[in-house]
């Protein structure tokens, strides 16, 4: 059986939030296989197992401010928001002006951004959201081809990254205003990360 959520919060955003609901429909009946699924424009909803795993190294909390970077179909923006609740808000970045919309549109059906949860914003996630920062736990659905500083500086102390660098993913707390600690998984597959030069070329 593939790896399950622990947590009893992303347990139980995992049965609220169906991912039949963020698949292309013509594939709505692969919706419950682990695997990833493309969804267009060279991009895929990450394979249930991974998702998992990397909201167990994020940790998510009610309340909490999280900013979900390549938020494309918009899944794991709505499992943060079902976490995050009323007290809490999700700031959703997509640089494709396509995807942004679908997964807006996606996650409109629950109802998150009538409430305040959730913010939806097409912009270069490589970058992060300063604007907004510091945050809780940021996640990135998409590999970055070397580790993003400027991520980790918007963190909160005691707040974590998310992202996978190449073929593994990296857990980064922030322990102190300079100090983050880190850990590395290997052996994980992602479409890459893209920024705002690529998106021109």
């Amino acid at each position: 059986m593939w790896f399950q959520p622990q947590s009893n919060y992303i347990r139980r955003a995992w049965e609220a939030i169906k991912r039949a609901d963020f698949v292309p429909k013509g594939q709505r009946d692969q919706a419950d296989l682990d695997q990833p699924l493309p969804i267009g424009l060279g991009q895929t909803i990450s394979q249930p197992s991974v998702v998992a795993f990397m909201l167990e190294l994020l940790n998510p909390q009610p309340g909490g401010r999280y900013l979900d970077i390549g938020s494309g179909s918009g899944w794991t923006t709505a499992l943060l928001a079902q976490i995050a609740g009323k007290d809490g808000h999700v700031w959703a970045i997509e640089i494709i002006p396509e995807l942004k919309d679908w997964g807006q549109n996606n996650v409109r059906h629950y109802g998150f951004e009538d409430q305040g949860i959730v913010e939806f914003i097409r912009a270069d996630g490589s970058l992060g959201y300063a604007k907004e920062a510091p945050f809780d736990g940021i996640l990135v659905s998409a590999s970055a081809d070397q580790y993003p500083i400027v991520l980790q500086d918007q963190l909160k102390i005691g707040g974590r990254l998310v992202i996978p660098v190449g073929n593994q993913i990296w857990q980064v707390t922030r322990k102190s205003e300079k100090d983050f600690q880190k850990e590395v998984f290997p052996d994980f597959v992602f479409v890459p990360l893209r920024s705002s030069d690529e998106s021109k070329s």
